[in-house]
C-alpha cells in the first residue's frame, strides 16, 4: 500500500485471549484444555438460574427491547443506576450522568481515546490489559506506572504515585481497579482517600473500575469512589458481565461524578459522548434488565452463593500454593483471581517441563525457543504438559514475573485438582534446571 497504515500496538499481545489459540492446537490433538485463563463464569459452568431466564423473557415480550434507545442509555435504567448511588448520600448524580456501553472495553477504549494524545493516566502495575492496550494506543508510548506490591498483600505504593503524579505534568489522572484484577486485592477505604486527596492536590480526575465492586469475600468489603471522592471530577466504570454474570451481554456504563466544575473535565466527558454518538447507542435488552434483576428477590441469595463459592475456593488455592518456596502467594479477596509471583533469581531458559506427545512437545519448544518471558515459558511448558492454561502474570505490563488463574471452577474437587498439579508442576518446573 501507498503509507503504512497500521497504528503501532507497541508489540503489545492481549495474552489471556492469544494463549487460547496456543491451546487450541492441544485440542487439534486430543488433549483436554482447563481453561484459567479468562474471567467467564458461564464458560466455566456457572448455570444462569431460571428466575433470571424468566426476567429476560418477559422482557422480549415488549418492542421496545428490539429497538434503539437514547445515546446514553435507557432513561428508566439509568435514573434506577442514579439513584443507588444518591441513597448513600455521598455525592449526588442525575440519570445525564450516566452513560452505557457496549461493555467495559468499549467505555474504556472511548474514555482513553478521547483524551488529547499528550495527556496520560497512570494506572497499577500489574493493570488489566484492556486498560493498558486502550492507554498504550491512544499515546503510542508505554504507560505510567504505580507498583502494587506483592510483599504487601498488593497494596499500592502510595509514594511512588504521589512522586510520579508531581514529577510528571502528563499525568491528568489516575486509574483504581477495585477489587483489583489481576490480583485480587480489595483496596483500603484509608488507601482510596489518600489516592482521592493526590488527585485534589494536583488537579486530577479519577479513573476508577469497580466491575467486581459486589464481589469481595473474606470480611473484606468495597469502599466506592462515590463515597469518598468530594468535590475532585471523576468517572467510575461498572457492568454486569461479571456480576450476574451475562459477559456475552456487552453492557456496561460509566458515572460521572462532579460534572459541571471543571470546564476541562466536562469537554472530556462531551468528547466521549461525542464518540458514543457515532454508533447511535448500546444494546437495548441488556440495559431493561439491570433494575428487574437487581431488584428481583432471589437476587441478594443468588449473588451470597457465588460470593461463598470463590471464598472458599480462594481459600483452597491459597492453602496449597503458599507453601511453595518459590512462589509469592496472597489470598484474594475480591473478583475472581488469584495471582502468584515466582522468585525471578530461580528462573532461567533452560528449564522445562515433560511433553508426552511429541508433536505437542515440538509445537511448544518453538515457541520457547523465541526470546520470551521466563513466566511465559513456564506458562507454555504447563500448557503442553497438563493442559492447564493460566495467564503469565508480564503479560499485564510487570517485570514481576507469575502467573493468574481464576477461581470460576464449579466442581470444587476439580478445583482443588487443577491447582495442586499447578503446585507440583511449579516444582517440577523450577528443580528441572538442576
Amino acid at each position: 500500500m501507498r503509507y503504512d497504515i497500521a497504528k503501532s500496538g507497541s508489540g503489545l499481545v492481549y495474552e489471556i485471549r492469544n494463549i487460547v489459540n496456543v491451546a487450541n492446537k492441544l485440542k487439534e490433538h486430543g488433549i483436554e484444555v482447563i481453561w484459567e485463563n479468562i474471567g467467564d463464569p458461564v464458560q466455566k459452568g456457572e448455570h444462569i438460574p431460571k428466575w433470571m431466564k424468566e426476567v429476560l423473557a418477559e422482557i422480549l415480550q415488549d418492542d421496545a427491547s428490539f429497538a434503539y434507545c437514547p445515546t446514553k442509555g435507557v432513561p428508566e435504567t439509568r435514573k434506577f443506576l442514579a439513584d443507588r448511588v444518591n441513597e448513600r448520600g455521598k455525592v449526588q448524580i442525575s440519570p445525564e450522568d450516566i452513560i452505557f456501553f457496549n461493555g467495559l472495553a468499549d467505555a474504556i477504549a472511548r474514555a482513553y481515546s478521547s483524551m488529547h494524545i499528550d495527556a496520560r493516566i497512570i494506572m497499577p502495575e500489574p493493570t488489566y490489559s484492556t486498560h493498558l492496550l486502550a492507554e498504550v494506543l491512544h499515546a503510542s508510548f508505554p504507560p505510567n506506572t504505580y507498583r502494587m506490591n506483592p510483599y504487601n498483600g498488593w497494596a499500592p505504593d502510595i509514594r511512588e504515585l504521589e512522586q510520579k503524579v508531581k514529577s510528571h505534568k502528563s499525568i491528568v489522572g489516575i486509574l483504581v481497579i477495585n477489587p483489583d484484577n489481576p490480583t485480587g486485592h480489595v483496596y483500603s477505604q484509608e488507601t482510596l482517600e489518600h489516592i482521592v486527596y493526590i488527585a485534589r492536590e494536583y488537579d486530577l480526575f479519577l479513573v476508577f473500575d469497580e466491575t467486581y465492586h459486589n464481589i469481595t469475600y473474606n470480611g473484606k468489603s468495597t469502599t466506592f469512589l462515590s463515597d469518598i471522592i468530594g468535590d475532585v471530577p471523576g468517572i467510575s466504570m461498572k457492568g454486569i458481565s461479571k456480576e450476574i454474570p451475562w459477559p456475552g451481554s456487552r453492557c456496561g456504563w460509566i458515572e460521572v461524578y462532579n460534572a459541571g466544575r471543571d470546564n476541562i473535565f466536562d469537554r472530556y466527558i462531551d468528547a466521549i459522548l461525542t464518540q458514543k454518538m457515532s454508533e447511535v447507542c448500546s444494546t437495548t435488552l441488556p440495559q431493561m434488565a439491570i433494575p428487574k434483576i437487581f431488584t428481583h428477590p432471589e437476587y441478594k441469595n443468588y449473588q451470597s452463593k457465588r460470593i461463598r463459592h470463590y471464598e472458599r475456593l480462594s481459600s483452597i488455592a491459597y492453602n496449597i500454593l503458599e507453601d511453595i518456596p518459590c512462589l509469592i502467594v496472597n489470598r484474594p479477596d475480591g473478583a475472581f483471581y488469584l495471582t502468584a509471583v515466582f522468585n525471578e533469581a530461580l528462573l532461567n531458559n533452560r528449564q522445562s517441563l515433560p511433553i508426552e506427545h511429541a508433536e505437542i512437545r515440538q509445537y511448544i519448544e518453538k515457541l520457547v525457543g523465541a526470546k520470551i518471558e521466563f513466566d511465559k515459558r513456564f506458562v507454555y511448558y504447563l500448557l503442553g504438559s497438563t493442559g492447564v492454561c493460566v495467564v503469565p502474570l508480564t503479560s499485564f505490563f510487570t517485570s514481576l514475573p507469575g502467573f493468574r488463574m481464576t477461581l470460576l471452577e464449579k466442581d470444587e474437587q476439580k478445583f482443588e485438582y487443577t491447582v495442586r498439579i499447578i503446585g507440583e508442576k511449579v516444582v517440577e518446573y523450577i528443580e528441572s534446571s538442576k
